[in-house]
């Protein structure tokens, strides 16, 4: 039977990069994948960007409204289903693609972020580590070369710890550092403690 997996990780860990590199070893031996993405992720639009320069086209960009039974798939023509920014899937989506594994014994790989920039689950990544068979963590290094597992939020260059869960990295003068819990204490939650 197969299995759902969760590789997940901070910003920068490379989630993006190895699902363009699992999908290009599957259809190097001559097999299909389905690459799908949330469209919340609105970076790339239809295409997925890894920051090291790769870029792919989805095969499904999926709304929050959207079951992946609204597109008829033939799962029998499919070696593997890769999942980018799976966090930002709903929990029913992420139940479907559980079920589909079981039922249709296709593998599923979801590549998501462990947390928001305030250290909260997303509904995506919360029902994945509910329900996924295998968790693997991929690792990026902070600033200060120690292991991070913590999502900064910046806006014009400077570090926030308020605002919406959902925004996408590059628009609105938003980005990301990933952070040790050290170096996130220090630079977000401490500095942003004595401004208020």
């Amino acid at each position: 039977m197969a299995k759902l997996y969760f590789r997940y990780g901070a910003m920068n860990s490379g989630k993006s990069t190895a699902l363009m590199q699992v999908a290009h070893n599957y259809e190097e031996r001559g097999h299909q994948v389905l690459v799908v993405k949330p469209s919340v992720d609105t970076k790339g639009d239809k295409m997925l960007v890894s920051r090291i320069g790769l870029q792919r086209e989805v095969d499904i960009l999926l709304r929050p409204d959207e079951s992946l039974k609204d597109y008829n798939i033939d799962y029998s023509n499919i070696s593997c289903i890769l999942v980018d920014e799976a966090q930002f899937l709903i929990g029913d989506q992420v139940t479907e693609l559980w079920a589909i594994s079981k039922i249709e014994d296709v593998p599923i790989i979801c590549y998501g972020l462990r947390s928001d920039f305030q250290t909260n689950f997303f509904t995506g990544n919360k029902r994945l580590f509910e329900l996924a068979d295998e968790l693997e963590e991929l690792v990026t290094i902070c600033r200060c070369g120690k292991r991070a597992k913590f999502n900064a939020r910046k806006v014009n260059d400077k570090f926030v710890s308020d605002g919406d869960q959902v925004a996408i990295d590059g628009e609105n003068n938003v980005t990301y550092e990933s952070l040790c819990g050290k170096c996130y204490l220090d630079n977000v939650l401490r500095r942003n403690k004595v401004k208020n």
